[in-house]
């Protein structure tokens, strides 16, 4: 089997790769590290949980590392959608490039943009940020962004379909027209593709897995519930399952909040993260359970693409998303780097019509398995999760805000502006 030595990276990357656990290259790894390495701008997709950051990183950390700083200026940019996928990469960035002589930094909203200033005055080598943030010391002139070498766009998915879109091309215009572009998305549409088409240069093409799937290593199940018997058929689940460390995905803020709140009645210690809440209390909530200080996380989508926790047992939906593809990142939280999973989805009658165009993203029917005492009939009688004798529910024009990550908070900020039209296809890993 191929080694990280064997796709050419220099022994003190592969020996940072091997101390974190990992001896056999991924093939998102395996097929983006030589032509990275070998400077060409790269067009990447592949499936969630799949080893993405380690494929753009340590080529990019090799590239930097036998090249030369000439000023204090950032040399590689790293644009994320989330904060928490922002701080997701920087770790990997510090971990991977701990034996080699560059600096990083890491720079979002929601916390003091006065420790960030004086971190770049000192001069780094590799920048990781939200485009809002980035922007904001972009324009107060604490950020020079021209000896940019390597540009890449993690997620561009979810960054479009936050509406960063504008942030992004007010971005490239500060940076230099000569430079290495990497792009991943673990979902492709026009949006995505057009983006590529103007920033690419002749790039290598690389996809793992067929577009917008779900990793099989993931097992996936239906529960039919009557809505006002959700909390308490996950309660049960989680008691009698004996699970540990669960990870719930709501479609609101405050359907988050009450969720946990309630669990946490129930004797399950609980914590909720989204996008209202201070960096400070994501980093604390999502340290607690990482730690198995708590069981359950209730989290929105802001949590999608920035937890990576190699052996998360369970992901449960407690709400269907609006989006199907984003039943795709949220389940891909578990079955991560090849380990086994397992995501369940509690469905009411009003979801049937999620449901169906989940299962056509996915191309094939998700097993429904049905718990006694519990069912739909709050509907119209039926338990049958998967009911087609009426038609599918039209997505709403109105979605939840509990599904989008702001790296910052003041309002009317880029990073808080709604998106521009609906929501299409997009994915992240260690």
């Amino acid at each position: 089997m191929t080694s990280f030595a064997e796709l050419g990276l220099d022994a003190v990357l592969s020996q940072a790769v091997a101390a974190k656990g990992y001896d056999t290259p991924t093939p998102i790894q395996t097929q983006a590290i030589p032509p990275i390495l070998e400077g060409r701008d790269l067009l990447g997709g592949s499936q969630t949980g799949t080893g993405k950051t380690a494929a753009f990183t340590l080529p990019m950390l090799q590239r930097l590392a036998r090249g030369r700083r000439v000023s204090r200026a950032p040399r590689a940019l790293v644009l994320a959608p989330t904060r928490e996928l922002a701080a997701q990469v920087g770790e990997s960035v510090a971990t991977y490039g701990k034996g080699l002589d560059l600096g990083s930094a890491v720079i979002f909203g929601g916390v003091g943009i006065h420790p960030q200033i004086d971190r770049l005055r000192r001069g780094l080598d590799i920048l990781v940020a939200t485009p809002g943030r980035l922007l904001d010391h972009a324009g107060q002139g604490t950020v020079d962004l021209s000896k940019i070498e390597i540009l890449v766009l993690d997620e561009a998915d979810r960054m479009l379909d936050m509406g960063f879109i504008h942030d992004i091309r007010r971005v490239l215009k500060l940076l230099p027209s000569r430079r290495q572009n990497l792009l991943f998305s673990a979902t492709y549409s026009p949006e995505i593709k057009a983006l590529a088409d103007g920033i690419l240069r002749d790039p290598a093409l690389v996809e793992v897995a067929r577009r917008n799937t779900a990793a099989e290593t993931v097992a996936q199940l239906v529960h039919p519930v009557a809505k006002s018997d959700k909390r308490a058929l996950l309660s049960q689940l989680i008691r009698e399952g004996d699970w540990h460390q669960v990870l719930v995905f709501t479609r609101t803020k405050h359907g988050a909040n009450r969720l946990a709140e309630q669990l946490g009645k129930d004797g399950i210690p609980s914590a909720a993260i989204h996008g209202n809440k201070s960096q400070s209390a994501r980093t604390r909530a999502l340290a607690d359970f990482k730690a198995n200080a708590i069981r359950v996380l209730v989290a929105t989508d802001v949590a999608s693409r920035g937890i990576d926790i190699r052996l998360l047992p369970h992901v449960v939906n407690f709400e269907l998303p609006n989006v199907p593809e984003d039943y795709v990142h949220r389940i891909g939280r578990t079955g991560r780097a090849g380990e086994e999973g397992c995501a369940c989805s509690l469905v009411s009658a009003d979801e049937r019509g999620l449901l169906r165009d989940i299962e056509r993203l996915l191309k094939r029917e998700i097993p429904v398995a049905k718990i006694p005492g519990f069912d739909m009939k709050e509907a119209d009688g039926r338990e049958d999760a998967r009911d087609t004798s009426r038609g599918s529910r039209a997505r709403s024009g109105g979605r939840s805000g509990g599904g989008r990550d702001q790296s910052r908070k003041p309002r009317g900020s880029s990073e808080n502006r709604n998106p521009r039209g609906p929501r299409r296809p997009r994915r992240a890993v260690r």
